[in-house]
């Protein structure tokens, strides 16, 4: 059965009145948006939220999340602008891909653009590469070791590891698109051709299982993970946590979506 993304508007305009809040940006964030979804992959549905002035004006912490059950392939949750803004002050890695995201479902008033303007001010190479480091750490060790292996986990391994060689290199937030980083950050090779062998595979349809490992692409997703952990102690932190700015950001959101 074909989903039909017209639910993801619904679903967003259904929140928005349930909630009373209103929606200032959502996007793709799971494996569709890093462009090697399954079959049957989840729609994973990101997004950002303000609610009226008043709401904010209280002594007490309230949820900043909304969350919805998974339901007929769609995940659906977001983060309140303020939570969203602490954490885009800390260079918070998921935040950073939800606004450069390749497929974008919503996106009204002028915060969000006003966000990643600020977005190279506030970025961490450090955090971002821990963040990385530790993602690919933890599924190149519960997946990819053996003789036989998860063949489609390679991709959940591969992308973070070049995530951390574009952080080394080049000094900003990677983007995306699993095949831009495949093609920036590895030299023509046997490597190079085995992962966009798996990359075709992936985009034909095909459902991978147990397979015996690959070891061109295991021996320099070792060597790298290893490599990465000692540079990430000495890469970088940023100092710049623009905390008048985002204060300032916040506020002029408030006016623009609710008026003054």
């Amino acid at each position: 059965m074909t989903f039909d993304t017209r639910k993801i508007a619904s679903e967003l305009k259904r929140i928005e009145q349930e909630e009373g809040v209103q929606i200032l940006y959502a996007c793709e964030s799971g494996s569709r948006a890093w462009g090697f979804p399954s079959k049957d992959s989840d729609y994973d549905v990101r997004f950002i939220y303000v609610r009226p002035v008043d709401w904010y004006l209280s002594i007490f912490e309230k949820r900043d999340v909304i969350e919805r059950p998974i339901s007929d392939q769609l995940d659906i949750n977001g983060w309140d602008l303020k939570k969203a803004l602490n954490l885009f002050r800390k260079s918070n890695p998921p935040l950073l891909e939800w606004l450069q995201s390749p497929i974008q479902y919503l996106e009204q008033y002028s915060v969000t653009e006003q966000i990643r303007k600020l977005s190279p001010l506030t970025f961490s190479p450090r955090s971002s590469m821990y963040h990385y480091l530790h993602m690919a750490k933890r599924n190149f060790r519960e997946y990819l070791q053996g003789e036989y292996v998860k063949i489609k986990k390679y991709f959940y391994v591969l992308c973070p590891v070049l995530a951390c060689q574009w952080i080394e290199e080049r000094d900003s937030m990677p983007p995306m698109d699993f095949e831009v980083l495949v093609e920036k950050m590895l030299p023509e090779s046997n490597l190079k051709q085995a992962v966009y062998t798996l990359l075709t595979r992936k985009k034909a349809g095909i459902e991978f299982d147990l397979e015996p490992k690959i070891t061109v692409i295991n021996d320099f997703l070792d060597r790298q993970i290893a490599y990465f952990e000692e540079i990430a102690k000495h890469i970088a932190d940023s100092e710049e946590k623009q905390e008048a700015a985002l204060d300032a950001l916040f506020r002029e959101a408030l006016r623009e979506v609710w008026g003054s």
